[in-house]
Parts: C-alpha cells; sequence; structure tokens
C-alpha cells in the first residue's frame, strides 16, 4: 500500500509535485508566449484579428483538445513520465521552430503540432498526482500544480517585458525551447507512481484488468450520464473559459483602446497576474478541500460564491477609466478568480469517475474547456473585433471583451447546482465500484 492510500503524503511527494508543476509553468508559457507577444508578432507577420484568433484558438485547440482525449487514455495504459518527456520535447522543440515564422501559414503549422505535445501534459499529470496524494489532499495539491497557469502567463509577460528588448520576439522562442528540451530530458529519468487501483488488485491477490480505448470510452461517458454533479462541472467549466478565450486579445486592448505603452503594461499585468494567481491558487486548492469538508457540498458550490462575490468587480474592470485603482484591482482579481477555479473543478472531475478513467476524463474535461470554452471566445472573440472595425464601430475590443464577461457568468448556477448534487453523485459511484 503506498503513501496515498494511508492518507500520509511524503516529503518526495511534494518535490515530484513542485517538478510537475515547474513542467506546467513552461507549458503555459510556450502557450501563451504569441497571446503576450502579440503587440510585436502582429504587425511584424501582418496579421489580422481573424488571423490572430485562429492562431491563438482553433489552430491550436483543435489539436490540442481532440489529441488530449487519446493522449488521456494513453496515460490510463503507458508508462507516465516517459509520456510527459516525449510530449515536453515535442511542443519545445516546435516552440523554437515558431520563432522562425514568416507569415500566418509558417506559424499555424508548428502551432497544431505543439497542441499535440501539450495535450499529453495535463491528463497524466493529473493522474499521476491522483495515485501519489490522498483524496483530502487532492484539492490543494491540484492547485499547486495548476499554479503552472498564472505563474506561466505572468512568466511570459515577464519575457516580453525583461527578454524581448535583449532578444527580440523570435529569440526569446529559441530560447523558451532549449529550457523545454533540457527538462524533458531529466524528466525521462523520473520513476512511474504505483497506480492505485493496480496495487490494491495485487495486495488483494488478483490481476488488474487493463481496459481496452473502447472500454474506457464506454466508461467516461457513462459517469456522464449517471452523474449530474460532473456534468454540470464540466459545463460550468466551459462557460468560465468563454471570457478566457477572448482575454487572449487583452494585451492588444490595453493599448489601442486604455492607452498604455506594450512593454509598461505587460511587465505591470505580468505582476499583478503573478500574485493573483499564485493566491488564486492556494486560496481554490485548500480552500475548496475545507469548504468541501466543513459543508458536506462539493467543491464548485465553492467556486459559485468566489464567482458571486467577484463579478462587481470583473464587469467594472471592462468600464472603468484605466486611471482607475478598479482598473488595477480587476487583473488581478481576473488572476486570482482564474487561480481559484482549477484545483476545485480538477479535483472534482476525478473524484466523480472510476479511477481507472481519471486520465481520460481529465483529457476530456480539457478538451470541452479548451475546444468549447477557449475556441469559442477567442475565435470568435477576433471574428467579432474584425467584425466591429469594419463596420465602424467604437472600442470594438472593450465591448467585446465586456460581453464575454457576461457570457461567462453562465457558470455560477451551473456550479451552483453541481455543489449542491457532489455528495450524492460521489456516493453513488463508491457503492457501484464497492459493489
Amino acid at each position: 500500500m503506498n503513501a496515498a492510500d494511508e492518507g500520509t503524503v511524503r516529503p518526495q511527494d511534494f518535490g515530484f509535485l513542485a517538478f510537475l508543476t515547474l513542467l506546467n509553468v513552461m507549458n503555459f508559457v510556450d502557450r501563451q508566449l504569441l497571446g503576450s507577444f502579440a503587440n510585436w508578432i502582429m504587425p511584424d507577420l501582418g496579421l489580422s484579428n481573424t488571423q490572430f484568433g485562429l492562431l491563438t484558438g482553433l489552430v491550436f485547440i483543435f489539436f490540442y483538445s481532440f489529441m488530449g482525449l487519446f493522449m488521456g487514455a494513453l496515460a490510463d495504459m503507458v508508462n507516465r513520465t516517459r509520456l510527459i518527456a516525449a510530449g515536453l520535447a515535442l511542443w519545445s522543440a516546435l516552440t523554437a521552430v515558431s520563432g522562425m515564422a514568416r507569415g500566418f501559414v509558417s506559424l499555424a503549422i508548428p502551432r497544431m503540432f505543439i497542441g499535440v505535445g501539450e495535450s499529453i501534459m495535463t491528463p497524466t499529470a493529473m493522474s499521476l498526482l491522483s495515485d501519489r496524494f490522498p483524496s483530502r489532499w487532492l484539492g490543494l495539491a491540484s492547485g499547486i500544480y495548476y499554479m503552472g497557469v498564472p505563474i506561466g502567463v505572468a512568466a511570459s509577460l515577464f519575457i516580453v517585458a525583461y527578454l524581448e528588448p535583449v532578444l527580440g520576439w523570435r529569440g526569446c522562442f529559441y530560447a523558451l525551447g532549449g529550457v523545454g528540451l533540457v527538462l524533458a530530458v531529466v524528466m525521462l529519468f523520473m520513476k512511474e507512481t504505483p497506480r492505485k487501483h493496480v496495487q490494491a488488485a495485487q495486495d488483494a491477490g488478483e490481476e488488474a484488468e487493463k481496459p481496452s480505448f473502447k472500454e474506457i470510452l464506454a466508461t467516461l461517458f457513462g459517469a456522464l450520464r449517471s452523474s449530474p454533479a460532473l456534468s454540470m462541472t464540466i459545463a460550468g467549466g466551459v462557460a468560465f473559459h468563454f471570457v478566457l478565450g477572448a482575454a487572449t486579445f487583452d494585451q492588444i486592448w490595453y493599448v489601442q483602446e486604455r492607452g498604455f505603452d506594450r512593454s509598461e503594461i505587460a511587465e505591470i499585468s505580468a505582476w499583478l497576474g503573478f500574485f493573483g494567481g499564485v493566491l488564486g491558487n492556494l486560496f481554490g486548492g485548500a480552500g475548496g478541500d475545507m469548504f468541501l469538508r466543513k459543508t458536506g457540498m462539493g467543491r464548485p458550490m465553492f467556486l459559485f460564491w468566489i464567482m458571486v462575490i467577484l463579478a462587481p468587480i470583473n464587469i467594472a474592470y471592462r468600464l472603468v477609466d484605466p486611471d482607475s485603482i478598479w482598473f488595477m484591482i480587476g487583473i488581478f482579481i481576473g488572476f486570482f478568480q482564474l487561480g481559484c477555479f482549477y484545483g476545485p473543478t480538477f479535483s472534482t472531475v476525478q473524484e466523480l469517475v472510476p479511477p481507472r478513467i481519471r486520465g481520460t476524463v481529465v483529457a476530456f474535461y480539457i478538451l470541452t474547456l479548451n475546444f468549447v470554452g477557449l475556441g469559442i471566445g477567442v475565435t470568435m472573440g477576433g471574428i467579432v473585433i474584425d467584425a466591429v472595425l469594419e463596420s465602424g464601430g467604437e472600442n470594438p475590443y472593450t465591448m467585446t471583451l465586456f460581453a464575454f464577461t457576461l457570457l461567462s457568468m453562465i457558470a455560477i448556477p451551473l456550479f451552483f447546482f453541481a455543489g449542491r448534487r457532489f455528495d450524492r453523485d460521489r456516493e453513488a459511484l463508491y457503492a457501484t465500484e464497492s459493489g
């Protein structure tokens, strides 16, 4: 029996978590670098808002999302640390290649395959963490791992502010690719974590079943049908991601409609994003776990209250004068709320499915978050902005981002009902699995 089964956590487990978090930082730095350099790349390559939206949206997300479903199933069947090493090597090499782009097509091709490499990371990492950490620690572990999102986004903006003047935007892509390849070699020599359900079967003198890909998918869709809490958590996450997709245009909005210098606002938003995101991840991970223990309601209810309380600030942020303190608070709160999101939702979806398909369900969740949520947000955002510009409308970025902020609040009632239903659905799963 491993430490996770006994409810204890060893120092080496936190060391392993820290390294996976570092890789997730790299994941989001490489993914976000295009958006962070928008004010350089768009004029340099002559890209329209629609083309830029496609590059950061469907071109990347289509391959990332759908390949992620297969990679999640693969994570349930093969050595997971080697799988992550392969994905990291692939996306890092192609990040370096992206620095050679001369136009839309030559940037779109590597972006497609970067999505394939990055699709491996999170389903596999979350599967590893669920076997390393007991249920009562899983929200915090997920929250720490998902610090990679705000830290990665902030790090990409730090690169813009501090390294672009030295290396240029192309040199930054080359450097990030090289760092990733070194980390891939380190990951290659990491040991695999024993799978809980396999070890439990061995302890009982039984041979653990290795389900086929078809059986894994059948179990996944069966879980979605039988658990309203799972389905509503996923739907709430998708709705929340509408504004995250549109926010790809934030850096352009800051410069073109809020009057900031492109390097100055990259630096400001990097610092606000770093502290807001880290605090949000810690608060969301630990707070979601505590909320579940104290109330018995699911972690999505915790997110419901966060979104309700922060909604007025998120709305005001898109409309107030940039000299207002509420504008800077709005940037901070946006990253804080993003940080709060990941620990509660990813731990929830893992607790509502059989352990043998955890990698697959995380991949499916990522597919819906990205292909539907981010895909609609960033791709439709670019199309709407160009349409408003062509019609002669004023403040196209402001109005588009404001509309997507409101649209994302569909998540509020979805998280409310998912939280109320969580305990009943989890008990039903335990009864089924034990039976």
